[in-house]
C-alpha cells in the first residue's frame, strides 16, 4: 500500500480533461476512492487480510474484532500452555451429534469451530470457550478511507496512500471513472464510457484471482 491516494486522483483527473476539477470536485473523486476500496474488498476479501490473535469471552458465540468485515479463518489456539490446531466444522453436524453443545461447561482448548457468512461479525466455538482461550485467526478487514479534502481543493491536496495492495491502483481508477461518468451519464457515449470501465473493474477482479489460484502453493 505505498501508491499515494494523490497519484491515483491525478491520473483519474488527466482521463477526465477535468484538470480545474470544475465539473468533477476532487473532494467527489476521493469519495469515489473510497467506495472504490470497499467495493475490491467485497469481491476479493482477501485484499486486506489480517492476522490477530483474539482472547475469547466465556460460551461459543464469539465476535471478531471491531475493522474486521468477515472471516477467513480460525487457525489455532495460542493461549498458554495450548496450540492446538482450530478445525471448521458444519454447525448442523455438532447441533445434531450434541443438540446441548452451547451450553456446554467452558474449556480452555477450542477444537472447532463454525461459521455462516450471512451473520460475518461472528463465530462459534465447541467445547465453549472460557474467558482466557486465545485463538489466532485470519480475517479481512474493512479498508481504511482517504481523509477528503475541503470543497474546492485540486489532485495535490490528497494526502495519505491507498489502504489496499498496490496491484488494486489500476482497478481503482476504472471505478472511479466509472462512477465519475455515471455522474454525467446523460451526455452521449458517457453512460457507455461508465459500462466500459465498469467492466474493466470487474474483469480485472476476475483475472487477478484466476493468476493468484493459479500459482498459489497446493496439496
Amino acid at each position: 500500500m505505498t501508491i499515494s491516494a494523490q497519484a491515483i486522483v491525478h491520473r483519474v483527473v488527466d482521463t477526465l480533461q477535468d484538470t480545474t476539477s470544475v465539473r468533477w470536485p476532487v473532494p467527489e473523486l476521493v469519495r469515489y476512492l473510497n467506495d472504490g476500496q470497499r467495493e475490491v474488498v467485497l469481491y476479493r476479501p482477501d485484499a486486506t487480510i489480517k492476522s490477530a490473535t483474539v482472547t475469547c469471552v466465556a460460551g461459543p458465540k464469539q465476535s471478531l474484532p471491531s475493522d474486521a468485515a468477515k472471516l477467513i479463518d480460525v487457525i489455532r489456539n495460542s493461549a498458554s500452555g495450548t496450540s492446538r490446531a482450530v478445525r471448521m466444522v458444519a454447525r448442523e453436524v455438532l447441533d445434531a451429534q450434541i443438540p446441548d453443545w452451547y451450553g456446554l461447561s467452558g474449556q480452555l482448548e477450542i477444537v472447532h469451530f463454525t461459521y455462516d457468512p450471512r451473520d460475518p461479525q461472528t463465530f462459534f466455538v465447541y467445547p465453549p470457550a472460557t474467558n482466557t482461550s486465545q485463538v489466532d485467526i485470519t480475517y479481512s478487514a474493512f479498508p481504511t478511507d482517504v481523509t477528503e479534502p475541503a470543497a474546492g481543493s485540486e489532485y495535490s491536496d490528497v494526502t495519505g496512500n491507498i489502504d489496499i495492495p498496490d496491484i488494486y491502483g489500476n482497478v481503482l481508477i476504472d471505478y472511479i471513472l466509472y462512477r465519475a461518468y455515471s455522474k454525467d451519464s446523460e451526455y452521449a457515449g458517457n453512460a457507455q464510457r461508465a459500462q466500459a470501465h465498469y467492466g474493466a473493474f470487474a474483469n480485472a477482479l476476475n483475472i487477478e484471482i484466476q493468476g493468484t489460484t493459479g500459482v498459489s502453493p497446493k496439496v
